[in-house]
């Protein structure tokens, strides 16, 4: 039968109290560029930083006092342990987290605090899920699956369930899919109250299973992704079954949009998201007219961000907004040249962050040097006009590219 809006009307009684009920708030900056009317719902601020505490603790508040006793056992690499970990030890269930080897320690090291046992096994998630489910059945304990179980997607369709009570004006939800348990629940739970929404799933490339079953072709999925949390081998049966139903279209969107919506929410919004959670946003950002004059909900699913990522995220955005600027000078090996260089850069209004000054390797003669700089301006525009200000002087400067 599937999950119905009956369920999660049970998940949205089952939960109350228990996390937090997460606000929908307008995204003026990005209403703005779009020329629409978008609203994003922050699951952010979960204790765990992600909706899936949801899915987790309406799974674990169903189980029998004898399954209880038991315990849980899941596999995860990323939120859905954390969830798992943190209400199993919230409701005194033992909970045993199977991840896999490469997963990085910070992770590792989170959802251990959270309570959980955590068993590192095999090279992917599939092989950890494979421990996971023999562990299971040797031990009597129950699985709680990441997303293709009918209570977790029942538990994370109440999401969906309050972006239309708090604004039930919505037109579209654009939600990212990875397993397919948050956009399954969230389309019964929206269609339940308003048949005329449309529900659009946002999928980054390499990682596409949703649109390519949509379409009939066979699942090929891989490679580096900042939106690790969405980059999942296949979709979940039962999830499947409800997009194919309720689910309008997959969007698909590059690694660089996912950063430019990570860049834009850290700088316009003040939210921070991982890549994951973003991806909604990326596909707002990548496919405009698809929203235009529309009014848009889409969920940041989760901010569990490395800050060393996010660091070098948010550079690389500054570079491609034209923002940090990459010079390589040419310049004559005598006193004062540099000094002349740095005093054209400030006198345009630019700052110098970083300097490498090469006499030996890299110049074309022993009475020359090369001097590259990175230098940040406040825009495109001034940009250009720091090196037009570094123009005919008794040097010769180039623009380096960025690498983004």
């Amino acid at each position: 039968m599937g999950v119905t809006a009956a369920d999660i009307a049970a998940a949205t009684s089952r939960l109350a109290g228990r996390i937090v009920r997460t606000p929908l708030v307008p995204a003026l900056a990005l209403s703005a560029r779009l020329g629409a009317e978008v609203h994003l719902k922050l699951e952010t601020l979960h204790r765990t930083g992600s909706f899936k505490e949801r899915g987790a603790l309406n799974r674990l508040l169903a189980l029998s006092e004898e399954e209880r006793a038991r315990g849980v056992v899941t596999m995860s690499a990323g939120n859905h342990a954390q969830a798992v970990a943190y209400h199993a030890a919230r409701l005194g269930i033992a909970a045993t987290v199977v991840m896999p080897r490469f997963t990085p320690n910070a992770k590792v090291a989170r959802t251990a605090a959270h309570g959980a046992t955590v068993v590192l096994e095999g090279e992917t998630l599939g092989e950890a899920a494979a421990h996971a489910l023999a562990l299971a059945a040797r031990e009597g304990r129950t699985v709680i699956h990441p997303y293709d179980d009918d209570l977790v997607i029942a538990g994370q369709g109440t999401t969906g369930a309050e972006m239309l009570a708090d604004e039930p004006a919505l037109e579209m939800l654009v939600i990212p899919v990875g397993g397919g348990g948050l956009i399954a629940g969230c389309a019964v739970a929206a269609h339940a109250q308003n048949p005329a929404v449309q529900v659009i799933g946002v999928e980054v490339e390499g990682w596409t299973a949703a649109a390519q079953r949509l379409r009939g072709e066979p699942v090929r999925t891989g490679g580096a992704t900042i939106a690790e949390g969405i980059a999942v081998n296949d979709v979940g049966e039962r999830p499947f079954a409800i997009i194919r139903e309720h689910v309008a279209e997959v969007l698909v969107v590059s690694e660089a949009a996912i950063e430019a919506a990570i860049m834009l929410l850290a700088e316009e919004a003040k939210l921070v998201a991982e890549g994951a959670g973003a991806a909604g946003v990326a596909a707002l950002l990548a496919h405009p007219d698809r929203f235009a004059g529309r009014r848009v909900g889409t969920i940041l699913c989760g901010g569990n961000v490395d800050v060393r990522l996010l660091a070098n995220v948010l550079l690389r955005g500054l570079a491609r907004d034209g923002r940090m600027l990459r010079l390589a000078l040419d310049i004559a090996d005598r006193p004062g040249v540099l000094a002349e260089v740095a005093g054209r850069i400030a006198t345009a209004g630019g700052n110098i962050i970083e300097v490498t000054h090469q006499r030996l390797f890299a110049a074309p003669s022993v009475k020359a040097a090369e001097v590259d700089l990175v230098v940040e301006a406040r825009d495109r525009a001034h940009g250009e006009a720091i090196l037009a200000a570094l123009e005919g002087a008794a040097f010769h400067v180039k623009r380096l590219p960025s690498g983004v």
